[in-house]
């Protein structure tokens, strides 16, 4: 039975939290005039690793990516799981951590940051233990509910632009590649797209219907780079830590019975991340139940890693601390990025010259 639509609506919903918080700041960041630019080598990158992957899982059907690497050996699942199960316990640590501070500023600043972090992890942990069906799912129902008023948020959010914040057009200067800002803007390019190859002997799904995923997301890329940049202009939107919140903050609509559409946008981006940070701990699980601990419950795997993350996060202290983990965390992004979706290319192709 295929069921591309539950992993097309997850590719939109965990790429739309990423996108909408981070990234933007890091593309104003790292270039000063057009920011097209680095947006479009970015979704191009998107698009290669992408496509790669899919190709190569075609070559294995009803087979993830911890049973292809398995079968070439323990040195290959050694050499690429290990960093993947790295990366996500990471990006766990580094996602729960900076939503749980917005939260504290935007919602709840009362709130000790200890217990906003728990409830994240409580809920996240819960979901994955009912299993990939249960996360895909609820980002169904979520979907329903929230998606239209993400839409509604990106389309009056360009209330205020000035369009000749749009020039220059052109930026001569390519020093952004090295830039770590922009390195690390590919944690909302390369954050979450391998969970289609953890889904598949589950959610089986078709390869064209995940590409016009990744299709339509590339609105939302330049959207929510340009229109902090069109709203208040470029040396002012990098001033900011979050210029989309920034700008959603902004908005103004006088016949609107809410007074700020911020909190309701940054409640919607929280919950779509709660899929993410589910997601990802299912697949950190998986991996090491069936490569280290076959015969252990998954769930209480899931629990002491929610555990470890929790106690992880609880020694960062500030918000510099959570940037340099991510600059720590770029050289093993994109080795895990750019690696798995090579290989498992590669051995596609030797699966297919042995017949």
């Amino acid at each position: 039975m295929d069921k591309s639509l539950y992993v097309v609506i997850m590719y939109i919903l965990t790429h739309i939290g990423l996108i909408l918080f981070l990234y933007p700041g890091n593309i104003i960041d790292s270039s000063s005039q057009g920011q097209w630019i680095p947006i479009i080598i970015g979704v191009i990158v998107h698009f290669i690793i992408l496509f790669l992957l899919l190709t190569g899982l075609d070559r294995f059907p009803h087979q993830d990516i911890i049973t292809i690497y398995l079968r070439a050996g323990k040195l290959v699942t050694f050499i690429f799981l290990f960093p993947t199960f790295l990366y996500f316990f990471m990006a766990n640590i580094i996602t729960v951590r900076a939503y749980s501070e917005v939260v504290t500023i935007v919602f709840l600043s009362n709130t000790p940051l200890w217990a906003i972090m728990a409830l994240l992890l409580i809920l996240s942990s819960y979901l994955a233990i009912k299993g990939v069906e249960a996360i895909f799912r609820t980002g169904i129902l979520l979907f329903l509910f929230l998606f239209p008023l993400i839409c509604f948020i990106l389309v009056v959010a360009f209330q205020n632009v000035d369009w000749h914040y749009v020039y220059p057009l052109w930026n001569d200067d390519f020093s952004f590649l090295t830039d770590s800002s922009y390195l690390r803007s590919f944690f909302a390019i390369g954050g979450v797209f391998l969970f289609i190859g953890f889904v598949r002997p589950v959610i089986p799904y078709k390869k064209k219907k995940v590409l016009l995923a990744a299709v339509a997301l590339i609105p939302i890329f330049i959207i929510s780079v340009y229109i902090p940049v069109l709203t208040f202009g470029q040396a002012t939107a990098s001033t900011f830590l979050f210029p989309f919140v920034m700008t959603v903050d902004a908005i103004n609509l006088t016949w609107l019975m809410f007074d700020r559409l911020t909190m309701f946008f940054l409640l919607s981006i929280v919950i779509f991340i709660l899929l993410f940070i589910s997601l990802v701990l299912w697949m950190s699980v998986r991996i090491i139940n069936k490569c280290l601990l076959p015969t252990m419950n998954p769930s209480y795997l899931i629990m002491a890693v929610s555990f470890i993350i929790y106690f992880i996060c609880l020694w960062i202290p500030n918000w510099s601390d959570v940037e340099q983990l991510f600059k720590w965390n770029t050289s093993l992004r994109f080795y895990v990025i750019f690696g798995v979706p090579i290989s498992i290319w590669i051995l596609g192709v030797k699966a297919r010259k042995e017949g």
